[in-house]
């Protein structure tokens, strides 16, 4: 992050950092976007560079980009840097517009189960899918010139142009899909309807394990423990894949049962010792206590 500061010749100096959290790493919680950001809100501040939120976020994609070597999109440092507590972001990551829409989950917890399986295929394979879906692009570009990217897509286009190609058709078909479902899942929210909000969920999931292939054995086996569960209303894994966490939607009188459950069969299952997180939604990149007050 300093280093992509300096590349804009902001005046950085020497400094003392110290790094803490409870963001656990490589379980798909976007750990690496709460570091950069947090960072270079730091030093934003230390500093005082006057740099907007806004352009922090992307300084920190670049970071990802050329440090680390993922070619990300913006979602992870977006939704560090603006998050907004008790609700989720209907982001439009090619405009960056955005709503937030209120996250009504009374009576029931957000609870992560951790595979301890650490994603160590996602930066290659995140690159291969970016590039699996834009050849799919490619393909509709030479008979529609106005198409930029799958959000342009539709089904139609891809059954036409697409289908001769059954790996990238899958990969595609997937993301227009999954377009489609997030919208539909922001209108479940707004309408206060968790359980159909939840059904998105697991088909999200069974989307990218069967047709974008960035699931696990482990992940998979998590979802599979919770689908007819009736205190589960939604499941799915999170982050890039390969590993980490899956997202639960559980209800609150059965968070411990559920848990303790879910940690026998698994380990019976796979021989690991599972973890689980409670979390919630809360504000995003900000000074905490006395500094604050400055």
């Amino acid at each position: 992050m300093a280093e992509q500061l300096q590349k804009r010749n902001y005046p950085i100096q020497g400094f003392n950092l110290l790094v803490d959290g409870d963001v656990p790493v490589g379980a798909g919680m976007a750990s690496s976007a709460a570091v950069e950001c947090a960072t270079v809100f730091a030093l934003n501040e230390l500093f005082q560079l006057n740099i907007s939120k806004r352009e922090m976020m992307r300084i920190a994609q670049k970071a990802e980009h050329e440090f680390v070597g993922v070619q990300c999109g913006i979602m992870d440092m977006f939704t560090s840097m603006f998050g907004k507590k008790d609700h989720v972001i209907r982001l439009d990551c090619r405009s960056m517009e955005y709503e937030y829409i209120p996250f009504n989950i009374e009576g029931i917890k957000i609870v992560l189960l951790d595979t301890n399986v650490k994603h160590a295929l996602v930066s290659s394979e995140y690159n291969t899918r970016r590039l699996q879906c834009e050849k799919g692009v490619a393909l509709i570009q030479e008979h529609h010139l106005h198409i930029k990217s799958l959000r342009d897509v539709n089904m139609e286009m891809l059954n036409k142009y697409v289908a001769h190609d059954p790996l990238i058709y899958k990969r595609c078909k997937y993301v227009v899909e999954e377009t489609a479902r997030l919208l539909a899942a922001c209108n479940d929210l707004q309408q206060n309807d968790i359980i159909a909000f939840g059904k998105k969920m697991f088909k999200t999931h069974e989307g990218l394990s069967k047709q974008y292939e960035v699931s696990c054995a482990e992940l998979d086996l998590l979802v599979d423990l919770v689908k007819d569960s009736p205190d589960v209303p939604g499941a799915r894994m999170m982050g890039g894949g390969f590993g980490g966490c899956t997202i639960n939607l559980v209800k609150e009188t059965a968070v411990e049962e559920l848990i303790f459950t879910i940690r026998d069969q698994d380990r019976e299952k796979t021989g690991k010792s599972l973890n689980a997180y409670i979390a919630a939604v809360e504000e995003g990149t900000m000074l905490m206590g006395e500094y604050a007050k400055v």
